[in-house]
């Protein structure tokens, strides 16, 4: 009687231990993976999972867009070229919560979504894997929430930006995180360079996220947003427009030169020369320099030889690389061979 009790106790005592034994710890391959992004930035990714051997059953894309003078062409995403050469079966909804899709989309079975780069997904589409849906996002949040977090980091001229991993909910980038990477802004780096290296840098987070979900069967430790908050003001990262990139010459040198790297090579900052007849003509600046010389007052246009310049409200801006509409990309030096009477001209 005495050795039951021993052995019915020692059952008892261990029996969490016995179970934790009993179960079965998740394996990489356990993951059926369905990928969300379009452009260039999340073929990266995408391409990590497929050469680390993570079993991706299916990608989500946008629709091809009409491309040339006629708009006849039809151009795939760079996420879509890049499936179709795998052999990946690719999904193209118009509407997110189309029935048709979201019944397709759970046919797939996938137990976990990443999202890179892509668009806005309803709970339906969210909420539908049984580990979540969690994004690649190039900021460190909660910091540059939004759809242009690269080029407002290089703007608001911060030398530290980063990409951060973290799970879906119902409002935008504000989800637990799960992971982030830091990345150094250089001050002569413009958006390129930026976008570049946190392309690099999400797809090596994203593959780091996914060995932490494995590792915790499919529940990584996250923190709350609040939590990792500082206090300082949250800077948003909105989608930018034309107007968004028109140059602001009150501004002070260091505003406008961040500014112009913030936005070039794509989409650009611009301004608006004026003549003394009234004539306008817009140019694209690609490139720019703090002088550190005297400003002239606010949009006056000056030269110096072969050099360029537009004072800002405290020095003259150094204008380098340029573009007229519908011209080639030239530099200062070229464009003033046809512009003579520049120091005529005013910026606007």
């Amino acid at each position: 009687m005495v050795f039951f009790l021993l052995i019915c106790n020692f059952v008892a005592c261990n029996r969490p231990l016995m179970l934790m034994a009993q179960k079965k710890t998740m394996k990489k391959e356990d993951l059926r993976i369905v990928f969300m992004g379009t452009p260039e930035f999340a073929v990266e990714t995408l391409q990590a999972l497929v050469e680390n051997n993570y079993n991706v059953v299916a990608v989500v894309t946008q629709p091809d867009k009409p491309v040339g003078r006629h708009q006849t062409e039809m151009q795939p995403s760079a996420v879509k070229q890049y499936a179709v050469a795998q052999g990946l079966p690719v999904l193209q909804p118009e509407k997110m919560k189309d029935p048709a899709f979201v019944e397709t989309l759970r046919s797939y079975e996938a137990n976990l979504q990443v999202v890179v780069a892509f668009r806005m997904l309803p709970e339906v589409v969210w909420a539908m894997p049984q580990y979540g849906t969690f994004n690649v996002h190039a900021a460190l949040l909660p910091q540059y929430r939004g759809a242009a977090p690269i080029n407002w980091a290089v703007i608001n001229g911060e030398t530290e930006t980063g990409v951060t991993t973290f799970f879906l909910d119902h409002d935008i980038d504000t989800g637990r995180i799960i992971m982030k990477k830091t990345f150094a802004i250089p001050d002569d780096a413009n958006v390129e360079y930026v976008y570049d290296g946190l392309m690099h840098l999400g797809a090596q987070l994203c593959l780091e996220t996914l060995e932490a979900i494995v590792a915790a069967d499919g529940h990584p430790e996250t923190v709350e947003q609040d939590a990792v908050q500082d206090g300082s003001a949250i800077k948003p990262a909105p989608k930018i427009f034309k107007e968004t990139c028109e140059i602001g010459w009150t501004k002070s040198a260091k505003e406008v030169y961040d500014f112009v790297r913030g936005l070039s090579p794509y989409p650009g900052a611009w301004t608006t020369l004026i003549a003394p007849d009234g004539k306008e003509t817009v140019l694209k600046i690609y490139q720019a320099r703090k002088t550190g010389r005297q400003g002239l007052g606010s949009g006056t246009v000056s030269r110096d030889g072969k050099s360029l310049y537009i004072s800002a409200a405290d020095e003259l801006v150094e204008l380098v690389e340029l573009q007229l509409a519908g011209k080639k990309r030239m530099s200062a030096s070229d464009f003033l061979n046809g512009m003579k009477q520049i120091e005529a001209y005013r910026a606007k």
